[in-house]
């Protein structure tokens, strides 16, 4: 190796670090070999919570400060045991993406200067069927933790008079998202059907502090409940995934018993280690559960005659949706 250089060992591999000492977070001054270590130390929950899944890889080559790019394709150059999938966006184009097989996959990406990880919803072994539902609380211009917190108590009472248990972790700044583990038995797109329905559900229950508005002409100061992150191709910020922000802050699974207490700022590469080493991991229980709860709520709504939510606007028309046009635009539109 280079001067600059490190080797780590990971997952049965020798891993070279290149420019280890080259600052990534300017809060504290933390490394890329900081923030090697901080994955080895989070390694089983890491795994448990992403391993096996395509991941999207969000690059800084010049640490949290600087600019960014996402890079879907892995690069030509890369190790010949590096496992990977072939994924599609929208318009059905595919790309060879990073499956996080192991802690070796993961620090080869930190190398690169990726800090978190974007992840599918899916697995590499079985691409077709989504086994999480994400319910992403957003909140708007205005919006405070506490409301968050609120909203988060909201999802949970939703999900326990369906019978399901959702796993929260911090988003690594202002949000919370809520996983629902799921038996691989359903595509994306039922999976964002059953998203939208729990968005709306959600909005009817508190309709001062919880949106299912797309349009953000139409939000408030409220709680958006982002039911597109869970649709076909989509990735989200993954669990225990290092946000590119001075304080190095993590996205950090809790239990629900916490949820009072968390704050997402205190909870970085420094602190967490010795959370995960004294507590452990908040999700290790979780079980793959059915999603026809949801998708109850779903054709009840459709019974009622409501019209599927907008898309995003890098998806093709969809069978059912409406036009894909703000408010205030379409009341300016020609009769």
């Amino acid at each position: 190796m280079a001067d600059d250089g490190v080797v780590i060992e990971a997952a049965g591999r020798e891993l070279p670090i290149s420019h280890p000492d080259k600052v990534f977070f300017a809060e504290r001054g933390e490394t890329k070999l900081d923030l090697v270590r901080f994955y080895q130390a989070v390694e089983g929950p890491l795994l448990d919570a992403m391993g096996g899944r395509p991941v999207l890889l969000q690059r800084f080559p010049n640490g949290a400060g600087g600019s960014s790019f996402f890079q879907k394709r892995v690069p030509e150059n890369r190790p010949e045991w590096l496992e990977t999938a072939v994924v599609a966006t929208p318009n059905g184009t595919t790309s060879q993406a990073l499956v996080a097989a192991d802690l070796a996959h993961v620090l080869w990406a930190v190398n690169l200067g990726c800090l978190g990880f974007h992840v599918w919803p899916t697995k590499a072994a079985d691409l077709d069927h989504a086994d999480e539902l994400r319910i992403d609380l957003d909140p708007t211009p205005g919006v405070d933790f506490p409301m968050v917190r609120e909203a988060a108590t909201e999802v949970r009472a939703l999900l326990d008079e369906l019978g399901l248990v959702g796993l929260p972790k911090t988003t690594g700044n202002r949000g919370v998202h809520v996983y629902v583990r799921l038996e691989p038995r359903w595509t994306s797109y039922e999976v964002r059907d059953a998203a939208v329905a729990a968005a709306r559900e959600l909005e009817r229950r508190r309709p001062d502090l919880m949106t299912a508005a797309w349009w953000k002409e139409e939000r408030g100061r409220r709680v958006f409940v982002d039911f597109n992150q869970n649709a076909p191709h989509k990735t989200i910020f993954g669990a225990w995934s290092v946000r590119a922000r001075p304080g190095a802050q993590v996205s950090t699974p809790f239990s629900w018993d916490e949820l009072e207490s968390i704050e997402p700022d205190a909870l970085t590469i420094a602190s967490v280690p010795e959370r995960v080493a004294v507590g452990g991991d908040p999700w290790a229980h979780a079980v793959a559960q059915s999603l026809e709860p949801l998708l109850d709520l779903h054709r009840r709504d459709r019974d009622a005659g409501l019209a599927d939510a907008p898309w995003p606007p890098v998806y093709p028309k969809m069978p059912g949706e409406p036009p894909r046009v703000a408010p205030s635009r379409a009341r300016k539109a020609p009769g």
